[in-house]
C-alpha cells in the first residue's frame, strides 16, 4: 500500500491518499477526506477503468481502454461547505480526469454526476486521432442514499456515453460521514441485492500449494451467458483452469462452474464476461472488435485468493480467440492464454462469441484447427515441391548416365 499525503485544503486539514497497487495495472482506489478537524467527511474506495471508441484520420475507429491509474492525483477533491457539496476529482495518465460530485437532502445524500474527460492531442494514446481536443462525457446519475449509510456495489456498474464506456466495481463509498466515523451500514445497489454470491471482505483461505502443482483433472465444462435489453449478447461454453505463481510457489485451480457466477455486459465495440466464486473476486474476459469486421479477447483481469493473499493480474493487450463478426470461436482441444508470466488460463472445450448473438444461439464456429491448417499448408507444398526437384534430380542423372555408357560403347 502506498499512501500520498496532499498539501493542506483550505478550512478542510489534509487529505490522506491511499492508492493500493495490484499487479500490473489493476489499481483499487481509496480516499479519506478529513475536514479540519481532522474527522473524517468523506470516505470512497473503488475500480474503475475507461473504454474510449475514436476516430482516426484515416477515418476508421479504433477502441482503446485506460485501466492504468497508478499515478492518480486527488486535486481539488473537497468535503464541501455551505455552497459547495463534496466532490472527488482524479487525475491520470496524460490529460485525464474524472469528477464525482455529492449533494444532500434531509435525510438522504446523492452521487449527482460523473463527468470523464480525455485529451486527444495527446499523441501517445491517440496518435492517430482525427479531432486533437480535450472531450467531456458527463452523466446525471442522482442515486439517493440514506444519509448515515455507506454505498457499496461489488458489481460492475457501467456508464455509456458518445463512444466511452466507464466501468465501476468493487465500490465503497460515503459523502457527509457523520460524527467523522464511517457507516457498517451498507445500502446496496440493486445488482448486489440480485447476486445468490456476494463476493467475500474477508479472505478464506484456499489449500496450500506446493511449490510444484499436482496435475489436475480436466475441468468441469461451464456454459456461461450475458444478457441485455434486447436478450442474450455473449455466449461462452468452456472449461477453464487457472496456472498461478506467486511468491515462487504455482498453483493449478480448476474453475467449478456449479459453484461460480456470472455477469457481464455487451456494446458495439467491446463486450466483458466476469466470473466470480468464494475464491475469485473476479475473473473479467474482455472482448474487442477490430478492422469493423472481426473479434477477439483483448483484455483478462483477475483478482482471486491464493494461499490466504490477494492475488491480481490485469493484462489489456491480448490478442487471442479471433474470428469473424457473425460467427462464434471454437478450440476443442487445450488451449493457453498466457496473461502474464504468473498467470496462465488453460480452456478446455472453449466455444464464445461475443458478439451479434441471434436467439441465443451459437453462429457458425471458426475452428483453432484453421490456424493449424493455414500453417501446414505452405509445409506441404514445400515438400511437395522438393519431392518434384528430387525426382528433376534424379531422372536427369540416370539419363546422364545413361548417355555417358552409350557413349563409351561407340
Amino acid at each position: 500500500m502506498v499512501c500520498f499525503r496532499l498539501c493542506p485544503v483550505p478550512g478542510l486539514g489534509f487529505v490522506l491518499l491511499c492508492l493500493v497497487l495490484g499487479a500490473v495495472s489493476s489499481y483499487a482506489l481509496e480516499l479519506n477526506l478529513t475536514d479540519s478537524e481532522k474527522a473524517t467527511c468523506l470516505y470512497a474506495k473503488w475500480q474503475m477503468n475507461f473504454t474510449i471508441r475514436y476516430e482516426t484520420t484515416s477515418k476508421n475507429y479504433k477502441t482503446i481502454t485506460i485501466s492504468n491509474l497508478a499515478n492518480a492525483t486527488y486535486n481539488g477533491s473537497i468535503c464541501g461547505d455551505d455552497q459547495n457539496g463534496p466532490k472527488i476529482e482524479v487525475q491520470f495518465g496524460s490529460g485525464f480526469s474524472w469528477t464525482v460530485n455529492f449533494t444532500k437532502a434531509m435525510s438522504t445524500y446523492s452521487i449527482e454526476s460523473i463527468s470523464f474527460s480525455y485529451d486527444t492531442r495527446d499523441n501517445t494514446t491517440f496518435p492517430d486521432a482525427k479531432e486533437k481536443e480535450i472531450f467531456t462525457v458527463h452523466e446525471l446519475v442522482a442515486l439517493s442514499i440514506p444519509l448515515d449509510d455507506i454505498f457499496r456495489c461489488n458489481s460492475i456498474l457501467t456508464l455509456e456515453r458518445n463512444g466511452v464506456v466507464q466501468h465501476y466495481w468493487d465500490v465503497h463509498v460515503q459523502a457527509f460521514v457523520q460524527n467523522g466515523t464511517v457507516s457498517k451500514k451498507e445500502f446496496l445497489c440493486d445488482k448486489d441485492k440480485s447476486s445468490t454470491t456476494v463476493v467475500p471482505i474477508i479472505p478464506t483461505t484456499l489449500p496450500s500449494p506446493t511449490t510444484t502443482p499436482t496435475p489436475k483433472e480436466k475441468p468441469d465444462i461451464g456454459s456461461y451467458s450475458v444478457n441485455n435489453s434486447n436478450g442474450t449478447c455473449l455466449l461462452a461454453t468452456m472449461g477453464l483452469q487457472l496456472n498461478v505463481t506467486q511468491d515462487k510457489v504455482a498453483s493449478v485451480i480448476n474453475i467449478n462452474p456449479n459453484t461460480t457466477d456470472f455477469t457481464g455486459n455487451c456494446y458495439s465495440q467491446t463486450a466483458l464476461l466476469r466470473l466470480n466464486n468464494s475464491n475469485i473476486k473476479y475473473l473479467d474476459f474482455v472482448f474487442a472488435v477490430k478492422n469493423e469486421n472481426r473479434f477477439y479477447l483483448k483484455e483478462v483481469n483477475v483478482s482471486m485468493l491464493v494461499n490466504g493473499s490477494v492475488f491480481s493480474i490485469a493484462n489489456n493487450n491480448l490478442s487471442y480467440w479471433d474470428a469473424p463478426l457473425g460467427s462464434s470461436y471454437m478450440c476443442n482441444k487445450e488451449q493457453t492464454v498466457s496473461v502474464s508470466g504468473a498467470f496462465q488460463i488453460n480452456t478446455f472445450d472453449l466455444r464464445v462469441q461475443p458478439f451479434n448473438v441471434i436467439e441465443g444461439k451459437y453462429s457458425t464456429a471458426q475452428d483453432c484447427s484453421a490456424d493449424d491448417d493455414n500453417f501446414l499448408v505452405p509445409i506441404a507444398v514445400g515438400a511437395a515441391l522438393a519431392g518434384i526437384l528430387i525426382l528433376v534430380l534424379l531422372a536427369y542423372f540416370i539419363g546422364l548416365k545413361r548417355h555417358h555408357t552409350e557413349y563409351e560403347q561407340f
